[in-house]
């Protein structure tokens, strides 16, 4: 198996796995949480995001970049045209619809979250803290959910056009 061809398919597979995360939270965790006060709301929220933070995670969600970079960079020469552009492509609106909306939009989200002492706030400030948070983090989410999922799509029509 061509090298170029085993990095599309990792590209594939971490993209993949990232959507699938996205979507799990799109789909179920924030609207589930969503359905509770706003202490809870937030609580819940602040202990998933300290959570996910771990080795594993960081790998899982590092992994569509450099395989992406790798898959870009090998198949650059290799791949026929149109499938290359598949391949640029789905890297582009991975790096900014998922990684990019994560850094710039996400985190920052979570930093003002995790910064806040939710039990010794009032009732009023808690509210305010979640409208602040969770509109803007879901809509952020949203555009991960959707980017990473087309960029999915994109290289699953690559490699299909690849095997033809």
């Amino acid at each position: 198996m061509k090298l170029s061809l085993l990095l599309l398919l990792l590209a594939v597979l971490s993209t993949g796995f990232m959507a699938g995360i996205f979507f799990t939270w799109t789909n179920a965790v924030t609207p589930g949480i969503g359905k509770l006060n706003s202490l809870e709301y937030l609580k819940a929220l602040q202990a998933m995001n300290r959570v996910i933070l771990n080795p594993l995670f960081y790998i899982a969600f590092l992994a569509p970049i450099a395989m992406l970079l790798l898959s870009i960079a090998f198949n650059y020469v290799t791949a026929p045209p149109n499938i290359f552009r598949l391949i640029l492509s789905a890297g582009i609106l991975y790096f900014i619809g998922t990684f990019l909306v994560t850094i710039l939009g996400n985190i920052p989200l979570n930093n003002i979250l995790d910064q806040s002492h939710l039990e010794i706030l009032s009732p009023d400030v808690l509210d305010e803290l979640r409208i602040q948070i969770e509109q803007p983090w879901n809509q952020f989410n949203l555009y991960r959910t959707w980017s990473s999922f087309s960029s999915f799509v994109l290289l699953l029509i690559a490699v299909f056009l690849w095997l033809k």
